[in-house]
């Protein structure tokens, strides 16, 4: 990853866990490192700067720059500043990845405005809002040069529990939503050379901590296997040009594992001449659906999954 030693790279929630992980493996191809993190608890509590400081030291001593910011994402403004921050001392924005988050569970008919606002101003708003300001500075950039010497990436960080999970109502949708942003991002910046791809990790951090110790997953995998570090190749590559036709993608990574995440299809299709009634959509939904369904109501707990 030759061409990652001159690039300057963006990294949010950099204080701990993924973000941590995935800003020194880019220190360690010798980039330029601006590294963004509030230092909250779990809950969004406490700003505290020593984990992003902490992880200046860390990327420094493996090779790269780095440059600290400490603010909160999901203030635009800020998300401007960081921007800018990134271009007045690194000279340029190659690629940024936006690992901010926090988690707030509660089962629905417990869940409070504030749980539901704060998890989606974190991971929906914090991705808008680093998207937007590095979109205008790239389109600005693009326009003035004419082009660019190498495509820029962002990378945007999803779950499995986009796919639905009990008890994180909040949570998944974000997570969900975000899927929504990249796909819609890929499509409008592809003609300025900006990549936009999603991730899905698999790691033992502090926000799978509580609900993995001690779990085992059905092929025996659990979530002491899966280091953050095993993670951080996939952020690498995705920064790097070997994905320079890639965009509107979703990777999962975790310990040995990858996989490819399609997008929602059309399955199939069924017609009627003069429209449907309640009664003929009956009639065929089975055949529609071909008697498939996530589970089923009265059945128990969906199953869990790694991605």
């Amino acid at each position: 990853m030759e061409e990652l030693e001159d690039s300057v790279c963006i990294v949010t929630g950099a204080g701990s866990g993924l973000g941590e992980s995935a800003a020194i493996e880019l220190g360690s191809y010798g980039a330029t490192v601006v590294l963004n993190d509030l230092g909250v608890s779990l809950e969004g509590e406490n700003p505290d700067k020593q984990p992003v400081t902490e992880t200046a030291t860390a990327v420094e001593d493996a090779g790269g720059t780095a440059i600290t910011s400490f603010g909160d994402v999901t203030d635009l403004d800020y998300a401007e500043e960081l921007v800018g921050t990134a271009v007045e001392e690194g000279g340029r924005i190659d690629f940024v990845v936006n690992f901010a988050g926090i988690q707030r569970d509660s089962l629905i008919d417990e869940m409070t405005e504030e749980e539901w606002d704060a998890v989606l101003g974190v991971h929906l708003k914090g991705h808008f809002g680093t998207l937007r300001a590095v979109t205008r500075h790239w389109k600005r950039a693009y326009n003035e040069s004419g082009g660019f010497d190498r495509p820029k990436s962002y990378v945007a960080i999803s779950s499995g529990r986009a796919r639905g999970g009990a008890g994180q109502l909040n949570y998944s949708t974000a997570k969900a939503g975000i899927l929504g942003l990249m796909r819609s991002a890929a499509r409008e910046l592809a003609e300025f050379d900006v990549r936009v791809n999603a991730l899905m990790p698999a790691a033992k951090t502090r926000m799978t901590k509580q609900a993995s110790d001690g779990y085992e997953y059905s092929n025996g995998v659990n979530f002491n296997q899966l280091p953050p570090k095993r993670v951080s190749a996939l952020v690498a590559f995705l920064a790097s040009s070997h994905v320079e036709d890639v965009t509107g993608c979703t990777v999962g990574i975790g310990g040995e594992g990858m996989i490819y995440v399609s997008d929602p299809q059309f399955v199939r299709t069924a017609y009627r001449e003069g429209g449907w009634t309640a009664e003929t959509i009956a009639e065929k939904f089975d055949q529609l659906t071909n008697g498939e369904s996530t589970f089923k109501t009265g059945s128990g707990a969906v199953s869990d999954f790694l991605f």
